[in-house]
């Protein structure tokens, strides 16, 4: 599904001459490539599944907003627009991101389901996390949610 949608999105920006989400939208497609030809070898001859698609989008996020800090710290303030602009192209593929308090509600339901009681069952935690909520929750964020309740706990 999420292969259809960047291909579209491809073929819509080269018509529309939209040259930022054209040269996003390729970055996506070369990492997805890359990353299917690196399952061939875990028996996934199609390709990677969505949630990895996912996982892999939110990751590319994460890498730019280093990348921003980093630029504006060196005073490159045109190559952190460029980075900020490549965020909303790839959040356009993403599904819409959990509110804070869905997330703290989410934590808490993974939490009573695992019984979990204390910082050992954070792995446990943090992977039931990412299988239920793929692409939309920040799991950087999530994690320090998690490490704060099972420290109160």
């Amino acid at each position: 599904m999420l292969r259809g949608q960047l291909n579209d999105a491809l073929k819509t920006a080269m018509l529309g001459k939209d040259t930022r989400t054209v040269a996003t939208v390729r970055l996506i497609l070369a990492a997805l490539k890359d990353r299917d030809i690196a399952a061939r070898p875990r028996g996934l001859s199609d390709g990677i599944p969505d949630e990895e698609i996912l996982q892999m989008l939110q990751s590319m996020i994460k890498q730019r907003r280093e990348s921003i800090v980093l630029y504006e710290q060196g005073g490159r303030l045109e190559l952190a627009e460029q980075e900020a602009e490549e965020i909303t192209v790839i959040e356009r593929f993403l599904p819409r991101q959990m509110t804070a308090d869905e997330v703290e509600a989410a934590i808490g339901s993974v939490i009573a389901d695992l019984g979990a009681t204390g910082i050992k069952d954070m792995g446990r935690i943090m992977a039931a996390l990412k299988e239920r909520y793929a692409g939309r929750m920040d799991f950087a964020r999530a994690s320090a949610a998690v490490k704060a309740r099972l420290g109160a706990a």
